[in-house]
């Protein structure tokens, strides 16, 4: 939520919508985060309503996993073990009609004789990686390329020297403050760590907290009046299903009551603001990350009391509406309303409605999602067909919003442990359409795997063989990580700037202006 983002009457519009964004997102909070709470028996209508939605998510989360527990199997084997992955990348490029050179190269024959491979071994228990990247293009290759990585230092080889050029976390603030000090404060790290904490993933503690302190709260305090259960007929499908019919209905104050906790909630806990803190220092690191991390705490915090003191502003007239349709279980029919706004003459009615039917074998969606106000409205439909029976697959996914479409159509086979795949995700609007082919195979067992993918792109203006990128992909577990010996490192870190320059210009540089002279020599291209 963006600072600001419930205002009082008097501001902009834009700040005014920025204010709904903040009630919707909380409103979803309540109507879908609470289903994973509870499990229970001799169900109430509230019960069965968080109940249903809770089995219709693990359904398929199940379904999923079911499809591709190999490359799961292999995902979760290569965080818990040291392994190593090659790639290999070509690239494939025909077009009758290029005329051939272009000032003496001839493209076709470039990007035809390009390869690119790339190593890399990772880790993740002992915190070590590795990766060496090797290129060859036109009758020029270049080798020796590698890079270590652990929690506390960075270690770079080149090609000409024979030292690993190394510089520790610790050392990294002082160095760039010595080189810079109006860009740097002294204090700054590589942060390498936060690459061996998940990347930013969200943990399965962090969840516990969430449902705990959050979703536990706000089922609690819903009432059990709010919720009331019937038997109604559901089409979905062209099949007419025996399904219990649950509503879920807030009154404006009932809406307002609950938002108003949330929001003073978030705007005390500690734990959800350092979680926004590792979040944003795992996706964007850099050395000004605290202080951006600071600012982005500050403007958390900010608005959420701004949308704690502007929710008892806004107009939410019929409260909130969540309509659901059950079938063994499951949620097969959707109708969710609401509307808000700073004041009467702007309301804006937000709507999902749709059906879905999910077995073993199929799995059928179609929604709308709509939004109406006094300016505009808009309607985004998300239908998809998704079949997996025998071992075989067949897809179909599609998005459209105003005239424009987008659609993702899959097959697959699974046979002996191999799966052969083509994909095609395309884009069509009234100017312009296109398509990214994706096909190939892959294997996976539980201590190595091995795959082959190929992309091209089809429109109007190049056809599907005019280019294609190929890549090749190989990985097996590994015993550990050999890290470079002490012996062979040149510290950076540990040196002053004048130090730091003078290797520069005098082991550096003129090592580089040997090597790239020797390939320019050796590939005859006369650079």
């Amino acid at each position: 939520m963006e600072r600001g983002s419930i205002v009082e009457n008097s501001q902009k519009n834009g700040k005014k919508k920025k204010g709904i964004i903040a009630i919707v997102i909380t409103v979803l909070l309540i109507a879908g985060g609470s289903a994973a709470a509870f499990m229970l028996n001799n169900l109430s209508p509230k019960q069965t309503y968080f109940l249903a939605e809770k089995e219709t998510l693990e359904y398929i989360s199940e379904r999923f996993q079911e499809r591709y527990q190999e490359e799961l199997d292999w995902n979760e084997a290569s965080k818990e073990n040291p392994t190593e992955q090659t790639i290999e990348l070509t690239a494939e490029y025909n077009d009758p009609a290029s005329g051939g050179n272009y000032g003496g190269f001839d493209i076709s024959q470039i990007i035809n004789n390009l390869s690119v491979n790339l190593s890399a071994q990772t880790d993740m228990e002992n915190k070590q990686i590795a990766a060496t990247i090797g290129a060859s293009l036109a009758g020029v290759t270049v080798e020796g390329l590698e890079a270590y990585i652990t929690d506390e230092k960075l270690l770079v080889g080149l090609p000409f020297t024979e030292d690993y050029l190394q510089v520790k976390d610790e050392d990294f603030g002082p160095l760039m403050y010595e080189l810079d000090p109006q860009s740097f404060t002294g204090e700054e790290t590589l942060e390498l760590d936060t690459i061996f904490e998940g990347n930013g993933v969200i943990t399965e503690e962090d969840l516990e907290y969430f449902k705990k302190e959050y979703f536990e709260m706000v089922y609690k305090d819903l009432p059990d009046e709010a919720f009331t259960q019937s038997d109604e007929s559901a089409d979905v499908k062209e099949e007419s299903l025996n399904a219990e019919k649950i509503e879920f209905h807030l009154t404006e104050e009932q809406l307002k009551d609950i938002l108003t906790k949330v929001f003073d909630k978030l705007e005390n806990d500690e734990k959800v603001k350092e979680l926004l803190r590792s979040q944003m220092t795992a996706q964007l690191g850099g050395s000004t990350i605290d202080v951006e991390a600071d600012q982005m705490i500050s403007d958390f915090e900010t608005a959420m009391a701004d949308a704690k003191e502007g929710i008892q502003e806004f107009q939410i007239p019929n409260g909130f509406t969540s309509t659901i349709w059950v079938y063994e279980d499951k949620i097969v029919k959707r109708d969710l309303q609401f509307e808000l706004g700073p004041n009467e003459s702007e309301l804006a009615l937000l709507s999902v409605q749709g059906t879905q039917l999910l077995d073993d074998t199929n799995q059928h969606f179609n929604y709308d999602f709509s939004m109406k106000d006094s300016s505009s409205e808009g309607t985004m439909n998300l239908t998809g067909d998704l079949a997996w029976e025998d071992n075989q697959a067949t897809d179909s996914i599609k998005l459209s919003v105003d005239g424009m479409a987008l659609s993702y159509d899959g097959s697959e086979t699974l046979k002996d442990g191999k799966r052969t795949f083509d994909r095609v995700f395309s884009f069509d609007d009234s100017v312009t359409k296109g398509s990214l082919l994706w096909d190939g195979s892959s294997t996976f067992e539980k201590d190595r795997m091995n795959a082959e993918h190929q992309f091209s792109v089809e429109s109007p203006e190049l056809g599907p063989d005019m280019l294609a990128i190929n890549l090749a992909l190989e990985g097996q577990r590994i015993d550990s990580i050999e890290m470079p010996s002490e012996e062979n490192i040149t510290d950076l870190g540990s040196m002053s700037a004048e130090e730091l320059t003078e290797y520069m210009e005098t082991e550096l540089t003129p090592g580089f202006e040997q090597w790239l002279f020797g390939i320019m020599a050796g590939s005859g291209a006369g650079f």
